[in-house]
């Protein structure tokens, strides 16, 4: 049996020197980088006592690390949990006593306050810039990891729904739900190889990791990586890009910018919008401004995408 998800999206281009993943400022992190990377954090979370089935949970800053995280997770054959970096200790203390992990990776500047929740789980601390007691040392562990044999219905990811009728639930992630989704939404969409995705989602919901970067991955697209939504840097990478996925804000702020125009938006080819639905007026002043239509999508956390309108040039 091989790891059903990372076989799909990682193995293919795993000594592939492409760029993976772009940051202002920083060097880029090539697919071959990538993959080593995610090879030293799965021996590293296996160090800290993780076995097939287990809860990582993570409550960290966006960042490259957490991406490898994910993918080290799915490695070793355990179950990423991500929660929202707003959540306070009383909602944490729910999800780790629900989800009962066994390694929970927060920032440093959480550290105690985690503690305090963990009950058995081995706390590691992630920063934003990557440092902290996960990767301190990486560089001693392996570049290569035999991934964990994973099928199809195996759990890959555990996420918490909004719960808006009680407590939230887990809602549970196979190999095959992430990997289905993907392959959809490269199909629907026309991801290929040639695209660059502008990245300034939040990397702890549906939309900005499984969405964003499962079918940037799938497709060996380019991933221009902004830790938060900052309309300068958006704009600034526009010109190399080709996709952009956002919420409705990120709409309505760049249309409130007089930046917005066609000459701008050359290079793109798809916007895409989601997690709340998107007014009429701005779409059609996107058009107007642009000549581009914004895509919509709809989904739930427990489903991911459920449908979308297709990318038609």
């Amino acid at each position: 049996m091989t790891n059903h998800l990372y076989d799909a999206l990682i193995a293919p281009r795993a000594h592939s020197a492409a760029c993976f993943l772009k940051q202002d400022g920083q060097p880029d992190i090539s697919f071959r980088d990538f993959n080593e990377m995610s090879a030293r954090m799965a021996h590293r979370l296996v160090a800290a006592g993780v076995a097939p089935g287990d809860r990582v949970v993570v409550q960290a800053q966006k960042s490259v690390g957490m991406v490898a995280l994910y993918i080290a997770t799915v490695r070793a054959g355990a179950v990423f949990l991500p929660l929202n970096t707003a959540y306070t200790q009383e909602e944490v203390d729910y999800f780790v006593s629900d989800a009962a992990p066994r390694v929970i990776v927060c920032d440093a500047a959480k550290g105690a306050v985690i503690e305090g929740v963990a009950g058995g789980a081995t706390v590691l601390t992630l920063n934003a810039d990557n440092s902290g007691a996960l990767t301190e040392g990486l560089a001693d562990y392996p570049a290569t990891f035999d991934s964990v044999p994973r099928g199809p219905d195996d759990l890959a990811a555990l996420l918490y729904t909004s719960g808006t009728t009680g407590r939230s639930k887990g809602a549970m992630m196979t190999h095959d739900n992430l990997l289905s989704n993907a392959r959809a939404l490269c199909d629907l969409w026309q991801i290929t190889s040639d695209d660059t995705l502008i990245h300034a989602l939040p990397i702890f919901h549906t939309h900005g990791l499984f969405v964003a970067l499962n079918t940037s991955l799938l497709a060996g697209a380019r991933v221009h990586f902004i830790p938060a939504f900052d309309l300068d840097a958006i704009f600034a990478a526009m010109p190399g890009a080709t996709t952009l996925m956002g919420v409705p804000t990120f709409y309505t702020r760049m249309l409130a910018d007089p930046r917005l125009d066609a000459d701008r938006v050359r290079e793109m080819r798809l916007f895409i919008s989601g997690s709340a639905p998107l007014l009429a007026e701005t779409h059609v002043a996107f058009t107007e401004r642009t000549g581009h239509h914004i895509l919509e999508r709809y989904g739930m956390t427990e489903s991911i995408i459920i449908t979308s309108y297709p990318f038609t040039r």
